[in-house]
């Protein structure tokens, strides 16, 4: 889609922001009816058995309840400006809504616009998650600051003329490849975008890191960012490798342990005004205890008066509108208390932004997820260029968080693989075709390097992928593309004990098979279930890893995957009966993008007389499936059913090709 101007782009994008926002909130109520409340709690998404109180008045007018717990908040999704709801016992959908507005280790205080109902107060209070309101907050707020970005508008409607220059450096990690070497020569000095294509295992991460170490050496002010945490981490590490000052900003609870030392959190500690900080806030928890021994100032006492009106008929000791001196006295004390309490927070939060200036004017590069950018930390910062690593997981308004702080942007990511998840229908279309394929359409593949070389896969497990989703320009380092079972000492010698055909489909001289049932094992629906599974599929798949585990593979190495959540929680429920170890991972396709095992055994569920094979039409779904695994893969399906569409056709007839193609009756 081609915009006219910034007002055709914010509309456009407006809309499909509000239209997913209302998804959201339409999948929390959904999941809030089918999931326990203790389900919720461990996904992160409820809070329960809170006790709620009253404790004052808000912005506008709005109503503020405080919710402790005995011995502190558990870990959660929830923060602040998400939007939640408060019941007792399980939500019916129709509770009152708030908006969360502070958030400690003990307590999270909610914004009522009425008056809380008795439900939402007391004891055995339940906080669900209802939409991550932030991120779509930020995501607008982006829109609206784009208008500010002349540069930023001009390139996202097609005005702009990218100059890619290709500029000779001293490369600092000796070990990349020519490809890798290419992709960073051009980065380097490109303006104003420029596109890193990183397929399965290409080093995509790596060279980025390359990219930004180049940038920073030259007085760059990086801004980097990925969609999740997960791999802003990833990407956070990498940089630390390289000696750059990184400083990874946005929510501890939600960063690996490796990268803690990074984080701005982290540093504070060690900050001396910080510090200053954290002993005027212990003040200000030593008189909030000295408070509560006086009356506070509630509707039920104040009957109409002010601060101002309470000290007054304090000091000359009179009765007032039925409240007796002794309570006025108690409130005006209470009132001294909180006029100290808050000089002694503005003076603390002066230190506070006094330290984390200093820390993040330390950084050469700081790091964040896109929604973080958007963060009250990072709000008057600027940067010479935004970098976005897994951009093509990423929506447009997503990428524009970060973006519209910079002048430069650097986009890595795999177009060929999942794009975004979206959950609405009327949306996905739109904020499903990324920003990054948008770039290409609009400015042509001149814009982009592609990365050439893969470490991951054995060569006969990569060359279909090479072949059909990347023009068979990939190819297989000499480190991984002979690699097999026998490298992790499983040889043909120890196959004896196992059953035929077994001993064939893992074979290590075989590292692909597909697994054929010929129609034998149909697909199941369950009752209400959009989704599908395949009980024949389970078993085999239950025998292949149980073989794997017999042999000697470690579990760890071992990962199982299905396109669909019914399949995936059928075979873990399987093979967990069956006594195989929770550290064999079972995902969806979706879930383990960006992961990697070193054998992975892929069950496609769909078996029908029909020969229908429903959203597994994406193909960049069967990208992401067959190329996970290191050494081998093994795949399960009916070919009569996934025959019916050439690429799937195609596969089979490849591994047929390849030797690596058995009947297995379930």
């Amino acid at each position: 889609m081609k915009f006219r101007n910034y007002e055709d782009y914010y509309s456009h994008f407006k809309r499909l922001i509000l239209l997913e926002r209302e998804a959201e909130i339409e999948f929390h109520r959904r999941e809030i009816k089918r999931l326990s409340g203790e389900k919720r709690e461990r996904l992160g998404r409820a809070i329960l058995n809170l006790r709620g109180k009253l404790v004052g008045r808000g912005l506008g007018g709005t109503y503020l309840v405080k919710y402790v717990r005995r011995g502190g908040l558990p870990q959660t999704e929830i923060k602040v400006g998400d939007l939640v709801i408060a019941s007792k016992g399980k939500p019916r959908g129709n509770e009152i809504q708030g908006t969360v507005v502070e958030k400690t280790r003990f307590s999270l205080t909610v914004a009522y616009d009425r008056h809380p109902p008795s439900y939402a107060l007391g004891k055995g209070v339940r906080i669900d998650l209802f939409a991550n309101d932030v991120t779509f907050r930020r995501m607008l707020e982006a829109l609206r600051r784009l208008k500010e970005n002349s540069k930023l508008l001009d390139l996202l409607l097609g005005r702009v003329e990218p100059k890619v220059i290709s500029k000779p450096l001293k490369i600092f990690n000796g070990k990349l490849n020519n490809s890798q070497r290419a992709a960073v020569f051009k980065a380097v000095a490109s303006d104003p975008v420029f596109l890193v294509h990183g397929p399965p295992g290409t080093g995509k991460t790596t060279t980025v890191s390359e990219i930004i170490y180049q940038l920073v050496k030259v007085g760059n002010r990086v801004l980097a960012t990925a969609d999740s945490n997960v791999a802003t981490d990833n990407l956070v590490e990498k940089l630390a490798n390289y000696g750059i000052k990184v400083v990874r900003v946005g929510n501890p609870s939600r960063i690996t342990d490796t990268v803690v030392k990074y984080t701005l959190d982290y540093l504070l500690q060690y900050d001396e005004d910080y510090k200053r900080a954290l002993r005027l806030y212990e003040e200000v928890d030593s008189l909030k205890e000295e408070q509560e021994k006086y009356t506070s100032p509630s509707p039920r006492w104040r009957r109409g008066m002010s601060d101002e009106d309470i000290v007054r008929y304090a000091e000359k000791g009179e009765s007032v509108r039925g409240v007796p001196v002794k309570v006025i006295r108690a409130m005006a004390d209470w009132l001294r208390i909180q006029r100290r309490i808050n000089a002694l927070i503005e003076k603390a939060k002066e230190y506070e932004a006094i330290a984390i200036d200093r820390i993040l004017e330390n950084a050469e590069v700081i790091c964040s997820t896109n929604s973080s950018a958007g963060s009250e930390v990072l709000a008057n910062r600027d940067f010479d260029v935004v970098v976005i690593d897994e951009a093509t997981q990423s929506t447009e308004p997503s990428c524009l968080i970060p973006m519209v702080k910079g002048e430069r942007w650097l986009m890595a990511g795999d177009h060929k693989q999942l794009p975004p998840t979206v959950l609405s229908e009327e949306a996905a279309p739109h904020l499903q075709r990324t920003l990054f394929e948008r770039m290409l359409e609009v400015y042509g593949s001149g814009i982009k390097e592609m990365l050439r070389v893969q470490y991951r896969m054995n060569e006969v497990i990569m060359r279909f992928p090479a072949k059909t989703f990347y023009d068979g320009k990939i190819i297989a380092h000499e480190s991984v593309a002979h690699r097999t079972l026998r490298d992790l000492g499983i040889g043909v010698e120890v196959l004896g004990d196992v059953p035929h055909p077994y001993d064939r489909i893992l074979d290590p001289d075989r590292p692909l098979v597909f697994t054929d049932t010929l129609g034998r094992s149909p697909e199941r629906q369950r009752r209400g279930s959009t989704s599908y599974y395949n009980e024949g599929e389970a078993r085999i798949v239950l025998r292949v890893v149980q073989n794997l585990l017999k042999l000697g593979l470690k579990a760890k190495d071992v990962g199982v995957i299905s396109p669909y959540d019914d399949q995936v929680d059928h075979m873990r429920s399987l093979l967990w009966e069956n006594g195989v170890p929770n550290e064999v991972e079972i995902k969806t396709v979706d879930g383990f993008q960006g992961r990697e095992k070193e054998v992975i055994v892929v069950s496609f569920v769909r078996s029908n007389s029909y020969r229908e094979i429903g959203f597994l039409v994406d193909t960049r779904r069967l990208n992401v499936a067959i190329t996970r695994p290191k050494v081998k893969l093994v795949v399960i399906g009916d070919s009569l059913t996934l025959e019916s569409h050439d690429v799937y056709r195609a596969f089979v007839e490849y591994t047929r090709s390849v030797g690596g193609y058995e009947v297995v009756l379930p």
